[in-house]
Order: structure tokens, then sequence, then C-alpha cells
């Protein structure tokens, strides 16, 4: 049984629902980032995604777009941040580690050697926006060599047919992007949402996380009564961006990250 299996088994044993968090590696400061992981693994977080910095982030706003300029501008790559989970993994062997992001920086490793390392540093599995469900025959295949999820985005336009599609192959969990748009954008419907949840779920057997526009403890909660899970991420990454300050080391980041994550938490626990 996988790490993400698992984590969801035990969540729906205990009446809970899953808190997904997304950082980008290396920001706001590459020393930082494994830290960080553990301060979101610590406050309520079931999944980290971790994101693989990019130069052109297409399906991101403004928040995670800076975020991936900041940490490219100090050198983060891919074989960077499997090195950051590598180190993650000496003292937390349970939360999943999912990597999110791009094709490019993939297709330049080459995508047998990434599934490969990935495995070897201890990742679970990998959602890549730009891997069309119809060209991924091959991600699919090496992912589940290596015994990696693969995760596919899912949106209020997929037909029928795409969530069908979707359903062949992915594990671990959907993704519902809960609005059109780009991370961080727009407002959400939780009726719009919830009226799309019953097609995932007679499509695919997985958990379903919510994701795009969650920014506080309201909203999760709402999202939260119609899936399994919440997935936030521009929230977290204009938290670091607001409370990090050249002049005052880590502390106001952490302690501001520490008490955003324990509001999402409680939320989605009352």
């Amino acid at each position: 049984m996988s790490r993400i299996q698992a984590t969801f088994q035990a969540l729906q044993t205990q009446g809970k629902k899953g808190l997904i968090t997304f950082m980008t590696a290396g920001d706001p400061e590459p020393e930082w980032t494994v830290q960080l992981m553990h301060v979101l693994a610590d406050n309520g977080a079931d999944v980290i995604e971790l994101g693989i910095p990019f130069s052109d982030p297409m399906a991101d706003g403004p928040v995670i777009q800076r975020a991936s300029e900041r940490a490219l501008a100090k050198g983060v790559n891919l074989p960077q941040v499997l090195t950051y989970v590598s180190e993650f993994r000496r003292t937390n062997a349970h939360t999943p580690i999912v990597l999110m992001g791009y094709a490019n920086p993939i297709e330049r490793m080459g995508l047998d050697m990434f599934t490969q390392c990935a495995a070897e540093a201890g990742v679970d599995g990998a959602l890549i926006v730009d891997y069309p469900i119809e060209e991924c025959e091959g991600f699919v295949k090496s992912m589940r060599t290596h015994c990696l999820d693969p995760i596919f985005l899912l949106a209020p336009t997929s037909t029928d047919e795409r969530i069908l599609a979707v359903a062949r192959v992915a594990t671990g969990y959907l993704y519902y992007v809960s609005l059109i748009g780009v991370t961080g954008a727009g407002s959400l419907d939780i009726e719009a949402v919830g009226a799309r949840i019953p097609a995932l779920r007679a499509a695919a057997k997985l958990p379903i996380g919510v994701g795009f526009g969650i920014r506080d403890a309201k909203s999760a909660r709402a999202i939260a009564s119609v899936a399994d899970a919440v997935v936030i991420g521009s929230a977290i990454v204009q938290c670091l961006e607001e409370n990090t300050f050249p002049d005052r080391g880590s502390e106001k980041a952490f302690q501001s990250l520490t008490e955003f994550m324990t509001d999402i938490r409680n939320a989605l626990d009352e």
C-alpha cells in the first residue's frame, strides 16, 4: 500500500478530511525548504505537494509565478528538489510527498531517470500539469514501474469522456480544479463544486481533493463538506512571501505559517 493510499484510508477511518498543501521548493529561501516541509507536516498537512520551480508556470497565478522566479534565481532545479525530499525523509517516513510541476525539467532529466530518482528520494507521486491524458502513456508506465502515483487535474470543463480517461490511469487521488483560471484566482462556488463531485466519484474510486481558490479556514471548511481533501497552495506561498524579511531570518515566516496551518487544520477537524 502506498503512503498516499494509507494516508487517505487513515483519514477515512478517523472521519477526517485531508489537507493537501503546496509550497514551491526553494522559496522563499532554499535553505528553509526542508524545515518548511516539516512545519507543514507537523501542523496538519496530510500530503505535501512540492513545486518544481519552472520559468513558465502556465497554470499558476502571480503568487506562485513569483515563487518560481525567486527559487530559480537562487539556482534551485529538479535535482535539488529531489535532494530536499531525501533530506525530509531522514526524519519523516510517513507524510506523502507529491512533486508538482511542468514537463520541461522532467524531459530534460529524462523521464525514466526522473521516476527512478524520485522513487529513490522518497517521492510518492507526481502531478505534471502539461502531461495531457492523451499523451501520458510513457509517463504513467514509468511512474508505475517505480511504484509512484500519477496524479491528474480535472476541471469544471472536463467532459465525461475525459473524466473516464483520467480515471483509468490515475492513482493516489484526483485533483479537481474548483474554478476556471489560474491558481489563486477567482471565487469559489461551493454549490457548483458539489454538483460535479458525484460524477468524479462514479468514474474513479479515488479520494477527491479540491484546489484553486481556497484561501482561508472558512473556504477550506466549505470545500471539505463536499470533498475528501482540500488543496491549499497560493495562500501558503503568499503567507511566506509576506512574512519573509531579509534582516529577520526565518522566525517570522515559520511562525506565520504555523498559525495559518493551525487555523486551517482546526477548521477541517471541527
